[in-house]
């Protein structure tokens, strides 16, 4: 086999395996426990798992907190056009989805998603086999939606990127069109419906016929009764802040949504963080100093140039990671410390690395060789090879389940974020998550991460404060 599984026993069916490696499982979670063991057999277990399934060898069974989402979701849907599921990672909302599509008695169904989790849909409705035709497509891909399919549900997954404000993002715009065109029902996916704010529910449904604010024009008209509208100053002018919506935002979407925990759903992992400091190289402490002081570097060939705060906080976190990227829109890796110091540490262990700027991959890479990859499948199929992440693309829609632990070769300003990308190894069956934070000796990581711990993004404002200390 290409994976490192258990291998078949003569004469066993793919059941049997399955249930061979359930009770393996059994026996070995119990101390002392031998982790890379345990994993093996959770993966074998799964790969025969799937197996059975796709013969046919049994119809698909939902667990009972499922079978009531559905119901319950089927229920609003046919009464209102549309139904939000708020239930948290590894809770199953992806099938409860396509159950309550089936128990609509849908035809045709459109599943949006991003497009690293199209594949472990896909996966999902084969092992279900439902009656319905499904397309699976990520939101940036919605123009090439073939018109003449009659789409009679439409899935948004992770529903909560539509809601920018005050104006609408283009995936929001999107999908409202798609919605004027074929009137379909709507079903919204996400562990995190308004991670920021309460304000950002609007454009999540304001396509919706039948969303509880449609009496409203826009979301200026919305704001006046939903929001409490204040003014903050950016860069020397005032500008309205709608980042304070009021407790009647939930209040009117209540009926519509169902939530689900994992606590609800029987979890028992915790989510372990360690916080690594790294001792980086003089010169960048001496770039970051002298950008700080001058706002300029000037090199033989390319200029950083931070004439902005915006663009002073962006170079100094880029710098304080090992990168930079030129006035002239080059980049470059400047230091290794923390590439050299994940691969000193982890070797080739199977761990997942989430970083933030596009040349932290090149130094990664530069490190790791092709015992790296950025390919989801390719990570879960090969038990030797790490995988690395952009933050942002790989904090939602996938599950790092097989790995050892996961690390942050950078932290994001967003406190969405940290709290969904962190998340990505929680399987009911493992009691505990290993998180590595590396942060370098006096960078601002440390203050980026107190700060979304509190659940608010780092802004420059923060920076401004921590530079007069």
């Amino acid at each position: 086999m290409q994976m490192d599984l258990i291998d078949r026993t003569p004469g066993l069916s793919n059941k049997e395996m399955w249930e061979y490696c359930d009770r393996l499982l059994a026996v070995g979670s119990k101390p002392p426990v031998n982790q890379p063991a345990i994993d093996r057999i959770e993966r074998s277990r799964d790969y025969y798992k799937d197996l059975y399934y796709k013969e046919g060898g049994h119809h698909f069974e939902f667990r009972d907190y499922q079978l009531d989402i559905i119901e319950r979701g089927t229920d609003l849907l046919l009464k209102d056009g549309f139904v939000y599921l708020a239930m948290e990672v590894r809770t199953g909302k992806t099938l409860t989805a396509l159950g309550i599509a089936d128990r609509a008695c849908a035809e045709n169904v459109l599943f949006i998603t991003k497009k690293k989790g199209i594949h472990s849909i896909e996966g999902d409705y084969a092992i279900y086999k439902p009656s319905f035709y499904l397309q699976v497509i990520n939101y940036e891909s919605l123009h090439t939606v073939c018109d003449e399919r009659k789409w009679d549900l439409i899935v948004c997954d992770e529903a909560h990127g539509m809601g920018a404000m005050p104006k609408p993002s283009g995936r929001a715009v999107d999908v409202k069109e798609l919605i004027r065109k074929c009137d379909p029902m709507v079903v919204l996916l996400s562990g995190t419906p308004t991670p920021e704010s309460y304000s950002q529910m609007y454009h999540q449904v304001y396509g919706i016929p039948l969303n509880p604010f449609r009496e409203f024009k826009n979301f200026y008209d919305f704001a006046r009764t939903h929001v409490k509208i204040k003014e903050k100053k950016v860069n020397g002018q005032y500008i309205r802040d709608y980042t304070n919506g009021l407790p009647s935002i939930m209040e009117a979407m209540a009926p519509h949504i169902i939530s689900y925990s994992q606590r609800d759903a029987g979890f028992v992992s915790k989510i372990k963080e360690e916080v690594v400091m790294i001792e980086v190289d003089q010169k960048t402490r001496d770039m970051v100093a002298k950008l700080e002081r001058d706002l300029v570097i000037n090199g033989k060939e390319e200029v950083i140039l931070a004439d902005t705060a915006v663009k002073l906080l962006s170079k100094v976190h880029q710098l304080w990671s090992g990168t930079i990227k030129f006035e002239s829109g080059k980049s470059m890796v400047i230091d290794l410390s923390k590439a050299q110091y994940i691969f000193d540490r982890w070797g080739l262990d199977k761990i997942a690395i989430f970083y933030k700027f596009k040349e932290e991959l090149n130094a990664l890479k530069s490190v790791y060789g092709s015992w790296l990859t950025t390919d989801v499948q390719e990570f879960k199929s090969d038990p030797h090879k790490s995988i690395a992440l952009q933050i942002v693309s790989g904090r939602e829609a996938i599950s790092l389940k097989e790995a050892d632990c996961i690390v942050y070769y950078n932290i994001d300003f967003s406190a969405t974020s940290y709290w969904q990308s962190r998340d990505r190894m929680t399987t009911k069956d493992r009691e505990e998550s290993l998180v590595y934070w590396l942060f370098a000796k006096g960078g601002i990581e440390s203050d980026i991460y107190q700060t979304v711990l509190s659940k608010k993004d780092y802004t420059t404002s923060h920076y401004k404060k921590r530079n007069k200390q």
